[in-house]
């Protein structure tokens, strides 16, 4: 079992990530890309001590780029939008933004 900080990679702090924020109380992150919505539910829960209403994953492949004559491909990732239940306060972290 991996800890939550493992689980939750980072923020993801995009045009589009704060206007969901915004809008439809949702937060975004970077997840492991091995973690389930089970799993990322609860840690979220765990570190921010809110209420998770649902959550929806997006995979994303890596994308090769080039240094000159070099290339390679940047790592496959996973993106987490987690909707919090109604009444509940955003972490302060997004609030800031």
């Amino acid at each position: 079992m991996k800890s939550a900080y493992q689980i939750i990679r980072k923020p993801v702090i995009t045009e589009k990530g704060l206007g969901v924020k915004e809008t439809e109380s949702t937060l975004v992150f970077e997840v492991a890309s091995e973690a389930t919505k089970t799993e990322v539910k609860e840690a979220v829960q765990q570190i921010f001590k809110v209420k998770v209403a649902s959550v929806r994953t997006a995979n994303f492949p890596g994308k090769e780029r080039r240094r000159g004559k070099f290339s390679g491909f940047r790592p496959d990732w996973k993106k987490a939008y987690v909707r919090l239940k109604a009444g509940e306060k955003m972490p302060e972290y997004a609030q800031n933004m």
